[in-house]
């Protein structure tokens, strides 16, 4: 899915960078779209920040298992669930507005129809890109809803216990819990006794 992203957004901001401009009869560019510069510099940077958001997303997963804190762990679901929100309202937005500078395009402002195909493969790809994100969206929405209900944010992300020793908790019935361990292995904080104390300590039969 990261990878569809990070293609959707390069095909967008290198349309527009490669072919997204044209001159006419001066050395001023303009943009394809309308000669709206803005439409072409919105375009350019919803790509490049999306391509950027989806490399560090990417990485974030990657990570994601071995972080050990809650609260990191709801934090970095929460910035997916915000980014990808806020991402797929900007290919929204850039959608369309560069389908409405094209459309007001008229055929006389691109001479043998130069930089046609790069606004609509823009175009198209905005859309592809609004579909992503908002599976993105819906994604992270379902893992922060989950976590917060069962385990995501709970122990058991925690880093495990020392040793070989397998605990279980049993509660009983004054608060306390009893720790079941791995009866192969001695308890870590146990006293070895010496068989020569417990002679010592053996009560002596009274002698008659």
């Amino acid at each position: 899915m990261c990878l569809s992203l990070q293609v959707f957004s390069m095909v967008v901001f290198s349309c527009i960078v490669n072919e997204g401009y044209i001159n006419i009869g001066s050395e001023r560019l303009l943009c394809v779209f309308n000669n709206n510069a803005d439409a072409c510099n919105y375009g350019v940077t919803v790509g490049v920040a999306c391509f950027l958001g989806s490399i560090f997303f990417l990485i974030l997963d990657i990570y994601f298992p071995s972080i050990s804190s809650v609260k990191d762990r709801r934090r970095a679901v929460l910035l997916d669930l915000v980014f990808s929100g806020l991402a797929s309202f900007l290919w929204f937005v850039g959608f369309c507005f560069l389908a409405n500078q094209w459309q007001d395009t008229s055929p006389d402002e691109l001479p043998l129809a130069q930089g046609s195909d790069a606004a609509r493969a823009t175009i198209a790809f905005c859309f592809f890109s609004i579909l992503t994100w908002t599976v993105l969206t819906l994604s992270a929405l379902r893992r922060f809803l989950t976590g917060s209900n069962t385990n995501l944010f709970t122990w058991q992300h925690l880093d495990p216990p020392q040793g070989n020793a397998r605990a279980t908790p049993y509660p009983i019935a004054n608060g306390a819990t009893i720790v079941t361990t791995n009866p192969y292995q001695a308890p870590p904080f146990t006293e070895t006794l010496d068989p020569q104390k417990l002679t010592q300590q053996r009560p002596m039969a009274p002698a008659f």
